[in-house]
Parts: C-alpha cells; sequence; structure tokens
C-alpha cells in the first residue's frame, strides 16, 4: 500500500492566563528578542554557561514511580498464544513509554541496529600490505524477530531504516535523523510505510514520547536571527508552519534564547497532528518535562547584574567607593533600556572611576572587590543563578503557572510531579560565574538543593545545603521520599522525607566510595545505584527502610570501565519475580540476583556486543549487536539463540 501524507496546521491554543509569559505580536518583535538576548551573551558579563541539559520527561501526574513497569500480557496471549508476562522498556514512569532501540510486543522483537563494517581494498599496482583501509560502511534498519516462543526465533523481515523506535497497536514508529517513520507491523512478515513526517532543515527531533495512544513530539527549531518566524517545521504536501504570534516568550527582559520548541500531540496511525503550541528556550539551557495534564518548560535565566552588582556594593563593598556612585549604579537598575544598555553604561561608570584611581589604589581595589565578592555571592548563590519553568496545559495548550527556582538542573529525574505538586532537585554555583568588573573574578561555592512547588508553581517548601562543594550525579523521586546522590570525592546519598510539601526534610544521609549516576527503585526499602567507584562499574544497593539511616547493604564491582546504564537507563532491565536485573557491559551482558540483600552474578553472556534484555514469559532475551541469546530463567541455561 502507498504511504501517504500526514495532515498538519492545527489551530493553536488560546491566548496565556498568566503574565510570566506572552506570545509574540510580530516578527519585528521577535527579531528585536533575539538580538537583545544575543548581546547579553556577548557583553562578556555577568552569569555564563548554566548549560542546563537537554532533556525531556513524561511523567503521568499523581503516579508514583514503580520499581518496574508492569509486565503486560501480550496481544497473542488474549488467544492463548502469547507469554503471559512482557518487558517493556526502562522508562522513568511506568505507562508513559519512550523511545529506544528495542520493542517487544510479546511475539516479536524489533531491534534497531548499526553495523560498522571495515574492509580492505587492494590498490591496482599495490603490495596488499599496503591496501588502503576504507572509512566503516555503515548498514542500519530494523530487524523484526520472531521470538515466542524461543523454539521459533527467527528472523521475519527487515525494515531498511534505523533509529529509536516506538510501538503501539500495530504501528512502529521509527525516528531516523529528522524523519519519523510510521510502518504498519500488523503482519510482521510483510511491514510497509503508512506515513512519514520529515522535518526542514533548520529543525531537529527534540524527544518523544507514547502515552493513552498518542505521539508527543517536541521539534526544536534553530533561531534564524535575519528572520526568525514563520518558523517551517515538516516539508511536505501538507506542511506546519508556525507563525509569529504563536510563540510564546518568557516575560519581563530578553533572556539569551537559540531555539523554538514545540511541542505536539500526534496520531501514531495516520502521523496526523492533532495539537501544538510553541516556544523559545535554549538548546543548553532548557529542560523539557511532561505529565498527562501538563508541559513543563524550565530554561536557565540570568540574573539582571546591574541589580546584582549595586546589592553588593551596597551591602558589601559601600565604602570602597563614593556615595554618589553607588547611588548612581542604583538608579541606572531603573531605567527604561536594555539589560545590553545598563551593561555598558556600567562598565563606563566603573572603568571611569578606576581611571580616576592611582596605580596602588587600583590594586587595592581589586583586592578588596575580590575577597569581598566572594563572600558576598557565597552568601548569595542562591539570587545568582535562576532556573524559570513554564508550566503550559496539554488539555488547551494554554499557559497555567510560571516559577522560578534557583540553581540548575541535571535532567528530566530532577523534575516529577506528585499529588500535585513538582519536585525540583538543583545544583547551586557550579556553573554560574560573576565577572568583570574592576578586577572581580570569583566562582560560588556549589550547594544543592530540592524545592517543592505547588500546581500554581509557588515554592511551598524545600531541602537546602546538600553536599555543599559537590553536584548533583543522580536524583530519583518515589512516592513521598527523594533519594539524591551528589559527588566530588565521595557519594553521599541522601534520603528526604517530602510527605509533607510544606516542610520537607532530609533524614538520613550515607557516605561512601564512588558514585552513583543512575538510580532504580527495587522495592519500597531498596534502591540499586549504578555508577562507578575508580575505574571500575559499581553497583550498590542501598537499604532505606530506616530513612534516617540509610545502609550500603550489598555492593558489587563489575571487571567493567563502563555500562551504557550510567547514561542511558533504557539499558537497564529489572525481572521482579525472578528477583534479577540486567546491566549491558563492554565485555558481555550480566545478570544480577538481590535475593536476601545480595547482588549475586546469577549469568554472564560474551562474546557478543550485548545492547539491550527483555523478558517474555521465564525466558530472558539477551539481545547483542550480531546475535539474540535466550535464557532459560529458571535454570540459567540457554534454550536458542539466533544470528543476526
Amino acid at each position: 500500500p502507498p504511504a501517504g501524507p500526514p495532515t498538519g496546521g492545527p489551530p493553536p491554543g488560546p491566548s496565556p492566563v498568566k503574565s510570566g509569559i506572552q506570545k509574540f505580536t510580530s516578527e519585528e518583535e521577535f527579531k528585536s528578542y533575539l538580538l537583545e538576548g544575543a548581546s547579553l551573551v556577548s557583553a562578556g558579563y555577568g552569569f555564563g554557561g548554566v548549560g542546563l541539559m537537554r532533556a525531556v520527561a513524561f511523567e503521568e501526574m499523581a503516579l508514583p514511580m514503580m520499581a518496574a513497569p508492569a509486565p503486560l500480557a501480550a496481544d497473542g496471549a488474549k488467544g492463548g498464544g502469547g507469554p503471559s508476562r512482557v518487558s517493556e522498556t526502562n522508562v522513568q514512569v511506568e505507562g508513559i513509554d519512550e523511545p529506544d532501540i528495542v520493542k517487544t510486543d510479546g511475539t516479536e522483537i524489533y531491534f534497531s541496529k548499526e553495523v560498522y563494517d571495515y574492509y580492505i581494498r587492494p590498490l591496482s599496482g599495490i603490495r596488499f600490505d599496503e591496501s588502503v583501509i576504507y572509512p566503516p560502511e555503515v548498514k542500519r534498519g530494523v530487524k523484526a524477530v520472531r521470538a515466542f516462543p524461543p523454539a521459533d526465533l527467527a528472523i521475519d523481515s527487515e525494515i531498511d531504516k534505523a533509529g529509536n523506535l516506538l510501538l503501539y497497536d500495530g504501528t512502529l514508529l521509527v525516528f531516523s535523523g529528522n524523519s519519523i517513520f510510521g510502518y504498519s507491523v500488523s503482519d510482521p512478515k510483510n511491514p510497509y510505510e503508512k506515513w512519514t513526517l520529515e522535518l526542514d532543515e533548520n529543525n531537529f527531533i527534540e524527544t518523544s514520547r507514547l502515552y493513552n495512544g498518542k505521539l508527543y513530539l517536541v521539534v526544536g527549531s534553530r533561531a534564524r536571527f535575519d528572520r526568525p518566524c514563520p518558523i517551517p517545521l515538516f516539508k511536505g504536501t501538507f506542511p506546519v508552519v508556525i507563525p509569529c504570534i504563536e510563540v510564546y516568550r518568557p516575560g519581563g527582559s530578553p533572556v539569551p534564547v537559540d531555539t523554538t520548541y514545540t511541542a505536539m500531540v500526534i496520531n501514531p496511525a495516520s502521523g496526523e497532528v492533532e495539537r501544538r503550541v510553541s516556544f523559545v528556550g535554549s538548546s543548553d539551557n532548557s529542560v523539557i518535562y511532561m505529565s498527562t495534564d501538563a508541559i513543563y518548560l524550565a530554561y536557565g535565566r540570568p540574573a539582571e547584574i546591574v541589580g546584582v552588582y549595586y546589592n553588593f556594593l551596597a551591602e558589601a563593598a559601600h565604602d570602597l567607593f563614593p556615595a554618589s556612585l553607588v547611588e548612581r549604579i542604583g538608579k541606572l537598575g531603573t531605567y527604561d533600556i536594555s539589560e545590553s544598555a545598563k551593561l555598558t553604561e556600567l562598565g563606563i561608570i566603573l572603568s571611569q572611576y578606576q581611571s580616576s584611581l592611582s596605580s596602588d589604589e587600583q590594586l587595592k581595589l581589586e583586592n578588596e572587590l575580590a575577597n569581598r565578592g566572594k563572600d558576598y555571592f557565597k552568601a548569595h548563590a542562591r539570587e545568582l543563578e535562576k532556573t524559570e519553568i513554564v508550566k503550559i496545559n496539554v488539555r488547551d495548550f494554554a499557559v497555567a503557572a510560571t516559577g522560578q527556582v534557583p540553581g540548575a538542573l541535571l535532567n528530566q529525574f530532577s523534575l516529577d510531579e506528585f499529588k500535585n505538586h513538582l519536585r525540583v532537585a538543583v545544583t547551586i554555583g557550579e556553573r554560574s560565574r560573576f565577572w568583570g568588573f574592576v578586577g572581580f573574578s570569583g566562582q560560588t561555592e556549589s550547594v544543592n538543593d530540592v524545592y517543592i512547588l505547588d500546581n500554581d508553581l509557588e515554592t511551598v517548601g524545600s531541602v537546602e545545603g546538600l553536599g555543599v562543594t559537590e553536584r548533583i550525579y543522580s536524583v530519583r523521586f518515589v512516592g513521598d521520599k527523594g533519594y539524591v546522590v551528589t559527588f566530588r570525592q565521595v557519594d553521599p546519598f541522601y534520603v528526604l522525607d517530602l510527605s509533607n510539601p510544606r516542610a520537607p526534610e532530609m533524614k538520613g544521609e550515607l557516605k561512601i566510595p564512588g558514585f552513583s549516576s543512575y538510580l532504580h527503585p527495587i522495592s519500597r526499602t531498596r534502591v540499586l545505584g549504578v555508577g562507578q567507584e575508580g575505574s571500575q562499574v559499581k553497583l550498590s544497593l542501598f537499604d532505606v527502610a530506616d530513612p534516617a539511616n540509610p545502609k550500603e547493604a550489598a555492593k558489587y564491582l563489575l571487571s567493567e570501565y563502563w555500562t551504557e546504564v550510567s547514561s542511558n537507563y533504557h539499558a537497564f532491565l529489572l525481572d521482579d519475580k525472578h528477583e534479577v536485573f540486567f546491566v549491558p557491559g563492554g565485555k558481555g551482558g550480566y545478570v544480577f540476583s538481590y535475593v536476601n540483600d545480595k547482588l549475586e552474578l546469577k549469568k554472564v553472556v560474551s562474546g557478543i556486543a550485548v545492547k539491550r534484555a527483555v523478558y517474555l514469559d521465564d525466558y530472558l532475551y539477551i539481545i547483542g549487536q550480531d546475535k539474540i541469546v535466550v535464557i532459560n530463567e529458571n535454570d540459567w541455561k540457554e534454550v536458542n539463540k539466533l544470528n543476526l
């Protein structure tokens, strides 16, 4: 059957309901905003490198994180022919699927693979040992593998596209480069393309999620300073174009932005764009989070430097400058001019005063400012680095609330919505600097906080001062508990009681060597940490039954220097029926038991480039780049294998 083009261009959402964020009114306003924000960066003053990681999370409101997605019966099980247990991709929240290279419906396994083939081609007239090794040829594609029962293990078909996958109701979505392909896999032996969405050259896919039968897609569009809008999203017969007046921006003074993000709801069966909303942000400073009810856009917002510097002078250095100069700087902050113009004027004021001093006086001033500035900015660190959060309703795509917290986020696990409250974990001072004025140069001492915001994004509670001089390496919120790992030389593991949003508290702390870069709840009283100790992969089983006294119940050091789980939690698999978990390494795949608070290595599969594992009933499928090995979980013996 031919591929049908998707429709696009749904009506935008209604006007915002709060003044903290607003829409552009024209192309000229959009252009001026971009240029003003860019001038703040090029000015060379203030705060730089906040660098919030680009990440997206989609979380169901009030749905507590579980240790693992509950295994579902495959469609085939309804007729008695399929497995009763089918694993799902390891995701942040049960029920909201995330793209990955492996998907299964219980009968078929879909595996997106890339193989780099190096080959030697002899050159005419040259000896073989002087031949040229050409760059690798990349072979990409999705293998459809008949997986259940294990005795029938075989390749059914292959799709010539590759990338992360999502699977829903007989449609396989393939995210390949800047395109999304929808394939019918109702007959796995004869897949065919149903629709394609191809992004315009200036766009990129930021992330996607699958929830309740809909694809949620976030696309980034790089800012064009000469003509920022309208913004073409998709090519094709039915293109989607975003007009200038449909793009939201933060309220107040311009902030540095370089990207317009568009969140969309798409029908996976047809590729039809059903709803959308667009807002400006930064490719370095933005974190996007989504629940079933709202989209949250978090972005770094630099402080207003003139105001910060005035407060510093008034509080800590007023005796170093004439009163008239301090007053002049205070008035400068009230002028109705751009922030970049204020910065320029501030530089002129300070430079003129500095040039009026003798060399001895200049040197004394620089030393006094450096020392007083260090103390001042340490005491006021939370005022110097902010993360702005905008909440957009999914139902009508209108702005519902705006809020602000100090510091910077690590990744999507830094945000969590639970019982109409948003929990936010931040590091303060790790990335912010204040420099450029009369010899002062300093960096604030890092510290870590957790803030709880209500439904209107007003802060109602906080736990502050975790891991002074350290930064957050991993976060996990589980129900009314929070677990935070910070690191500099040792691994402080903090247990937070968040049951009362208005009075959260740090209940317990454990300091051990190394660090955990991924935390996974095994049960209500056990949390697994995957990370590093020295040059080895470290697995830690934390006992959190007594929040005031967390313990490392067990640990295991793998003869591996790296596991993909540390950077990609989709590579992790938990099977709570057999009380085991799987982690891939560079040398093979490892299956560990955690029975009776012991980490026991139950099975190792070596000799293949292991990528993922899934379980169907009591069979564990270890998926490598070139081979699938099937293990019986009752006796840990190999029952079948398939070369790919």
